[in-house]
């Protein structure tokens, strides 16, 4: 690795090498790897996550490496990990049959009247148990290693299995979630994995011991009922609460220590693009008006990481696919700060 940094030029041309901002390390050398999951089966709305890491892969070029945060940032050894093309393919063959399904469910159709349909939905939560489950082995594997790891997706069902594999290697954690959405349906349109019930999951996972979700403002009864419910395991943020208490004169930073005052000390970071507002991430599947801006979220991790915190891990979901070049910018932009944050104690 010393070799790989001693003859890489940081103020160079961006590489188009077909590596992670161009950067020279690979999946043996580096000491944080991001692990892209190309799915986005259970989308709801507009498709296309499922390319979502190969287009921040694509796009990551652009960016320069300082991180004013992190001097010397890109020391720490960086490697973004192909999507893995046997679970694309899967993914994309799959989705049309979903997509039949969804459509289906929109115009009245009750499957249980419908053995067709019935048969699909098991099909497709099939394979999202079994997309699990790889997720989980993969990531496993690359912990025992001694890798650090953040997680690309695809949709934000995606990172359920990491998140079982971590807790059995860290314990006790808190989850930190930007997300326009609470994600706390149960079986949202009958998929278990459902991207919609991410959070119901993980909620499984006895380690988990508080979720805090920030920037909510999209959510039904069921998700309010859950949370009242959970004894404060779960804590929201909502985006219009926050903004009230910023016209009322509040600082984002008094904000800010709100939140992080909820959180244990091992945090996980689940990073759903469309918290933010929908001009940084115009073409995510399901965009809401209103949300954080990247300056508000990347000083929120920051002062979690000033704190007495640990980050164990992250993801980072729903960034749209190929063809979309600003919010495959975004969202690496976006990745690399999460990455240097997860390995900054390296350096």
């Amino acid at each position: 690795m010393n070799d790989q940094i001693e003859n890489f030029d940081p103020n160079g041309v961006g590489l188009d090498n077909g590596h992670f901002i161009g950067l020279p390390f690979t999946k043996d050398t580096a000491r944080v790897v991001l692990y892209s999951v190309p799915w986005d089966l259970t989308v709801s709305f507009g498709d296309g996550t499922s390319s979502g890491g190969q287009n921040i892969l694509d796009c990551s070029p652009q960016l320069d490496l300082y991180d004013a945060d992190i001097p010397d940032a890109w020391k720490i050894g960086l490697f973004l990990n192909p999507p893995d093309p046997q679970l694309a393919k899967r993914n994309h063959t799959l989705r049309e049959k979903a997509k039949t399904y969804i459509n289906f469910l929109e115009n009245g159709g009750n499957p249980q009247k419908d053995a067709k349909m019935l048969a699909v939905r098991e099909e497709i939560n099939r394979a999202c148990a079994e997309m699990k489950e790889q997720v989980k082995v993969d990531t496993a594997a690359l912990l025992d290693k001694g890798k650090r790891v953040g997680l690309v997706g695809g949709d934000h069902s995606t990172p359920l299995g990491f998140l079982e594999a971590l807790a059995e290697r860290e314990g006790p954690f808190g989850i930190l979630q930007i997300d326009a959405h609470m994600d706390l349906r149960k079986a949202y349109e009958g998929f278990t994995y459902s991207h919609a019930s991410i959070f119901y999951n993980a909620l499984n996972i006895s380690q988990l011991q508080r979720l805090v979700q920030v920037g909510i403002r999209d959510a039904c009864e069921e998700e309010w009922s859950l949370v009242e419910q959970s004894d404060g395991r779960v804590v929201v943020f909502p985006d219009q609460e926050m903004n009230e208490s910023r016209f009322e004169g509040r600082s984002w930073e008094a904000i800010c220590e709100d939140i992080i005052d909820q959180l244990p000390e091992k945090v996980y970071i689940s990073f759903d693009i469309d918290g933010l507002d929908p001009k940084l991430c115009p073409n995510t599947g399901t965009p809401v008006p209103g949300g954080l801006e990247l300056n508000e979220v990347f000083y929120l991790i920051k002062k979690l990481m000033l704190s007495d915190r640990k980050l164990i891990g992250f993801d980072l979901s729903e960034v749209a696919g190929v063809g979309h070049e600003w919010d495959g910018n975004v969202g690496a932009r976006v990745l690399y700060k999460l990455a240097n944050w997860l390995g900054s104690d390296l350096l």
